[in-house]
């Protein structure tokens, strides 16, 4: 990808919060509808966190959103597991990695806001970690009704952003886009990597 001087330059200045980035095009950002009917039918976290569905943005607002962009910055992150990964919950054992993902993903966007790029917008990772449970699993719990607009009640409406699975983004394949290789985790005793996403323009 052949990036301006101005871009280069804000590469550099995130690389001070995250050194893993890659700069990729935002041409090879997949959405797909299929990604999030994984999240609905097979993951525990379904309805449980604000950041994801059904409260996360739609996959036909995220191709909106995506062609107002030229760029996307892939961050990757080393996740280091608390305790044993368990298939019941595995996004528990990672809960630091996670917690210290979505606080970078929102230093990186902050920092490209300041350089001059006032779209930036971040994207983290598996469910949201700010909380140790999210109110809608609390207004769920109290038997109350959960609408879209319950998102204002977030305790972390400045830091917590969506995962790019939330909204609907093939990760996988955008991953092989970019020219990583990612690979179906076979072994719970397997290294993981964790990617979040910063839109830039």
């Amino acid at each position: 990808m052949i990036m301006s001087k101005d871009l280069s330059s804000l590469l550099s200045e995130l690389k001070t919060v995250h050194e893993d980035l890659k700069p990729i095009p935002t041409e090879i950002v997949v959405v797909a509808d299929w990604v999030r009917w994984k999240c609905r039918f097979g993951c525990k976290a379904y309805g449980k966190h604000l950041c994801c569905p059904p409260y996360s943005p739609k996959p036909e607002e995220t191709r909106r959103l995506l062609s107002e962009y030229r760029y996307a910055a892939i961050a990757r992150f080393e996740a280091k597991p608390d305790q044993k990964l368990l298939p019941k919950h595995p996004h528990h054992a990672l809960w630091s990695s996670l917690t210290r993902l979505h606080k970078t993903i929102y230093e990186l966007e902050r920092k490209a806001f300041l350089f001059g790029y006032y779209k930036a917008f971040g994207m983290g990772a598996l469910p949201c970690t700010l909380c140790e449970t999210c109110v809608v699993e609390e207004m769920l719990k109290n038997d109350q009704a959960v609408f879209e607009l319950d998102t204002a009640r977030c305790r972390h409406k400045d830091l917590m952003r969506p995962s790019p699975e939330a909204c609907g983004i093939d990760l996988f394949k955008t991953l092989q886009n970019a020219g990583y290789s990612p690979k179906v985790l076979k072994d719970y005793a397997a290294k993981v990597d964790l990617f979040g996403l910063v839109l830039l323009d």
